[in-house]
């Protein structure tokens, strides 16, 4: 367990990390300025711009610990989960930690009335809608077969369903029956 929450911690300081601190950072540092705003306006971009990264930080948190409790690995394509993860947010949306990332970074760009940090938050939009479907998607069609062929056919990419998803195969429902007992939750 020690070895896997190091290994979590490398990963997400290398890909959330990068793409949603050390660049903005970069970009905020430069000779940019925010967008000259009103204060009734500022001030309701950092409302939004805060929940905006509250919210991208607890799909991370919580796909981060997804991935460690139940599929055995990180959010690195170098050292994937060894198990299809399909609980918590996953039953809503397939990409949570690339939502989380992308809510982070729109919150920065609000937080900071900043049009470069709004331009990194589409280029990065840009990126993981084309490596998604044409490589991630692939690899786990490779790796899972039938199960995230179906997960994938009953849970959206983007934008979360309304009501949690259950895999016919569900060992968390509680009408399961155990099997050697019988006995049912």
């Amino acid at each position: 367990m020690k070895g896997l929450r190091w290994r979590q911690v490398c990963a997400v300081a290398i890909l959330p990390g990068t793409v949603a601190v050390i660049v903005p950072a970069v970009i905020l540092c430069s000779k940019q300025t925010a967008s000259p705003l009103r204060l009734p306006l500022r001030l309701g971009l950092v409302v939004i711009g805060a929940a905006l990264v509250v919210l991208g930080l607890a799909l991370i948190v919580q796909t981060i610990r997804l991935f460690s409790s139940l599929g055995e690995g990180t959010l690195a394509p170098w050292d994937p989960t060894q198990k299809l993860v399909v609980r918590g947010v996953y039953r809503f949306v397939r990409n949570p930690m690339i939502s989380g990332v992308l809510s982070i970074l729109l919150g920065e760009a609000a937080l900071f009335a900043s049009p470069a940090l709004l331009w990194w938050f589409v280029v990065a939009a840009a990126v993981n809608i084309v490596y998604i479907p044409l490589s991630e998607e692939r690899g786990l069609e490779r790796r899972f077969g039938d199960d995230y062929l179906a997960y994938k056919r009953n849970v959206p990419r983007w934008i979360p369903r309304l009501k949690p998803w259950i895999p016919p195969r569900d060992d968390t429902r509680e009408e399961r029956q155990h099997p050697r007992s019988g006995r049912r939750g």
